[in-house]
């Protein structure tokens, strides 16, 4: 089988499994959320290996480094392989504290808060972020 010369963004991003479909691909490429060293990129820039992309998905943020052309979709194990993923640990935990906030409950049939109650209840949350912001700038 011979080699295919020209891979485009789009094709490869869908190969390797960081877009479920072409067409998402080729939008995020139109929406600016693919770069190539900071500039806006067409659905159309041919891959090769060694370049660099960032890729924006919702508020995850990739940095990938294309390791070898993958052509066609396959089973994920094989397409993690194709790129290295070089996105900064600074910005991999950026987003935790939103996910892994602790969940204030109330016990239930208390009825809505009290005016006291919600001061109380924003302090608390107040104090928990600027507790892990002070930890994330350490």
């Amino acid at each position: 089988m011979a080699e295919q010369e020209k891979l485009r963004i789009d094709k490869y991003l869908w190969a390797i499994r960081l877009f479920k479909t072409r067409t998402l691909a080729t939008e995020a490429c139109k929406a600016g959320r693919v770069k190539m060293n900071g500039q806006n990129i067409k659905a159309s820039v041919v891959v090769k290996p060694g370049d660099v992309y960032q890729v924006s998905k919702g508020i995850e943020k990739k940095v990938i480094e294309v390791v070898e052309l993958l052509y066609t979709r396959v089973e994920s194990k094989i397409a993690v392989t194709k790129y290295r993923d070089i996105t900064p640990v600074e910005e991999t935990h950026a987003y935790k504290s939103m996910f892994h906030a602790p969940v204030l409950t109330r016990d239930r049939g208390a009825g809505r808060p009290t005016k006291r109650d919600r001061r109380e209840i924003d302090d608390l949350t107040d104090n928990l972020f600027d507790e892990e912001k002070k930890e994330t700038d350490q």
